[in-house]
């Protein structure tokens, strides 16, 4: 147990819970951050982690994330996530799925669980065969179903944002931007951008999504080991974290970096390293946030999509009083967002 408590991101989390059934094979652990403002809200995981501590690390990192990006967009939750040990390829089951929701509900409403990463939204409705204490559901059952439209909503409007105070332009035409990752959320910003005017580049594990998600652009397929180096003036993490980091960053060509991926930093002194490298940097969790509004808003049992836009049109307008104050101050954007949160969810 010293090791949770002494892990380098447990940053006093309420509760850490291992969840294990022996006949379905789960193994999950949920996360549960902050509560201050309300029941911890965020996203199931589903990715096959080599190293138990490695699924640790991320639930820790992620669930202090959700706090922090369910704060600064103004919703009445707190910060929790789970992640599931398994390929999402191949190792779902009914079975699996039903067992992660009993788990979910021993939690008794503490902890909401949303999709993210692996998981879709026919596995959520499993998991709600066993708990009521889930989200981002079926749209027939007047929920918001899929909430990667918002999220890439959100980081659009966010990038708008990043080219207007960089670029001095109202547009994105002809802007060139990188899309790292064509999932759902990747996908469908690199489709937004594109017909936005845009020059898109896009790279995926998956040569045939990443074609896809370019075709539907407009734009062009680069190597993975490309995407992140190319010669772009918005570079848009949309896969997994850690990409900002000391072999990267020092090899990046953009003057922005704005994207849908979680944890982007490898390290808070990269945003630092960014800020040195003249290169302004949208911290991911205000950015990304348009999934999580959307989910806040079955939460409340009143989900109307025309208030959900509104609301992820209010992104633009925190993250440009996050650069104004690192402005003024003299700090990297991720070091105003994260006080401005820490106040938020009453830590500091």
């Amino acid at each position: 147990m010293s090791a949770v408590f002494d892990h380098g991101e447990f940053d006093h989390h309420e509760q850490i819970v291992f969840a294990n059934d022996h006949q379905t094979g789960l193994k999950a652990i949920i996360g549960v951050h902050n509560s201050f403002l309300g029941p911890a809200a965020g996203g199931v995981r589903m990715a096959p982690y080599a190293r138990m501590e490695d699924a640790l690390t991320d639930v820790l990192r992620l669930s202090r994330g959700m706090s922090y990006k369910n704060a600064l967009a103004g919703l009445p939750l707190g910060g929790g996530k789970t992640v599931l040990i398994g390929n999402p390829r191949t190792d779902k089951t009914p079975a699996l799925m039903a067992a992660l929701g009993r788990a979910i509900e021993r939690l008794n409403g503490r902890y909401l669980a949303a999709e993210d990463v692996g998981m879709t939204l026919a596995d959520m409705e499993q998991i709600a065969t066993e708990t009521s204490h889930v989200f981002g559901r079926d749209p027939k059952a007047g929920f918001g179903g899929e909430p990667s439209p918002m999220t890439a909503l959100g980081v659009a409007l966010s990038i708008r944002t990043c080219v207007r105070r960089v670029l001095g332009r109202d547009d994105l035409k002809g802007v060139r931007i990188g899309v790292q990752g064509a999932g759902a959320v990747g996908a469908d910003l690199a489709r937004q951008l594109g017909e936005a005017g845009a020059e898109v580049l896009v790279a995926d594990v998956d040569p045939a999504r990443a074609q896809a998600a370019a075709s539907a652009a407009g734009g062009q397929v680069v190597g993975v080991g490309d995407i992140l180096f190319a010669d772009v003036d918005v570079l848009a993490p949309c896969a997994l974290g850690a990409v900002l980091n000391d072999e990267t960053i020092p090899a990046l060509r953009t003057k922005i970096v704005c994207g849908a991926a979680n944890n982007q930093l490898a390290e808070p002194r990269h945003g630092l390293a960014l800020a040195q490298r003249g290169i302004l940097y949208g911290p991911d969790y205000v950015v990304n946030a348009g999934g999580i509004i959307n989910v806040a808003y079955e939460v409340s049992g009143t989900y109307d999509a025309a208030k959900v836009v509104e609301h992820v049109q209010r992104i633009p307008r925190t993250l440009e009083q996050i650069f104004e104050e690192a402005a003024d101050e003299g700090l990297t954007p991720d070091v105003i967002a994260d006080r401005m949160a820490q106040r938020l969810i009453g830590r500091s």
